[in-house]
């Protein structure tokens, strides 16, 4: 990972703020030796900002903390489609992205960031209860509401609040690369890493049973990377059909089979290429793409990168 790079992250708490959505990036980022965050809980003003579910939030920050932040997190707040945040906070956020910030928000904090004008004509997701009301309180935005999040580089919205985790795993993984949030993934016990593109719910009904089964061949594919997987390997290790195997995983996972094992294959190659010496070529083996040329070509297409600038980016010793 950069060395030399420290990441500011300021938490905006708003009047009626959600508890879990405050916590979440403020967890993930928490500041610590081994992670270059630094994270500042701020309000409108410092002191007491009433949140939402009974709780509320001592904050020790103003809106002076997004003059300092180069991440800031709008979590979600209650009655987001009634009344905007106030003009002040509105014009502080559009400040801090003039300065290079980036803006992120969890569940309904989207409101917040459509407030500004920065998300006019980009796709963005709020959770699935509000994206109608978004919507129509914002028709220049392009609302997703079949997504968990949405990375638009400078401003980037999340469903609800578990789809916030899954967020901010990815702004991990682009800050500091795949073993650095994964690590994250493990400390919190979440899944180390769910598309954007997967359904905020399933409308239809998964039997429970199935769903058990396809997270434990999920499990067993990612212990077996080196080795040849086909659909027809994965469905066997299910139990059903590679019909309604594929079709199931999509829900799932908001990828086919085969594209999320190629997935795993380049994640697992990546983490490699970050703590490890290995060749390219070795690494092509172990992750099951046989030759360098072959994880070149996926590498490029998948990341837009190579390799090797990858690995220059991201070294163990850095």
């Amino acid at each position: 990972m950069p060395a030399s790079r420290l990441y500011r992250v300021a938490v905006l708490v708003l009047q009626g703020a959600k508890p879990l959505d405050v916590g979440i990036p403020a967890q993930v980022f928490t500041t610590r030796a081994s992670m270059p965050y630094e994270v500042r809980v701020c309000g409108a003003s410092p002191g007491l900002v009433t949140g939402g579910d009974g709780l509320s939030y001592h904050v020790a920050h103003g809106l002076e903390a997004l003059e300092w932040a180069t991440i800031v997190f709008v979590p979600g707040y209650r009655f987001p489609d009634r009344d905007d945040p106030p003009q002040d906070v509105v014009n502080a956020l559009i400040a801090a992205h003039e300065r290079g910030a980036r803006l992120a928000a969890i569940s309904t904090g989207a409101f917040a960031l459509a407030a500004t004008g920065l998300l006019d004509g980009k796709r963005a997701t709020t959770h699935w209860h509000y994206t109608r009301a978004l919507a129509a309180k914002h028709p220049q935005v392009r609302v997703d509401e079949n997504v968990l999040f949405v990375d638009e580089g400078s401003v980037l919205t999340s469903a609800g609040a578990a789809s916030g985790i899954d967020l901010c795993l990815h702004i991990l993984r682009g800050d500091l690369g795949v073993a650095a949030s994964n690590h994250a993934a493990r400390r919190l016990v979440a899944a180390p890493y769910r598309s954007g593109g997967q359904a905020q719910y399933v409308p239809r009904s998964v039997p429970e049973l199935l769903g058990e089964r396809f997270a434990a061949t999920r499990e067993w594919a990612l212990l077996r990377l080196g080795e040849p997987l086909t659909l027809e390997r994965l469905a066997q290790h299910a139990a059903v059909s590679p019909r309604t195997f594929s079709r199931r995983f999509v829900d799932d996972t908001g990828y086919t089979p085969m594209q999320w094992v190629m997935r795993a294959r380049i994640d697992m190659a990546r983490e490699l290429l970050e703590r490890s010496e290995r060749s390219v070529e070795q690494i092509a083996a172990d992750v099951g793409l046989g030759t360098g040329a072959n994880l070149r070509r996926h590498f490029q297409r998948i990341l837009d990168t190579t390799p090797r600038e990858y690995r220059r980016t991201f070294t163990r010793g850095e």
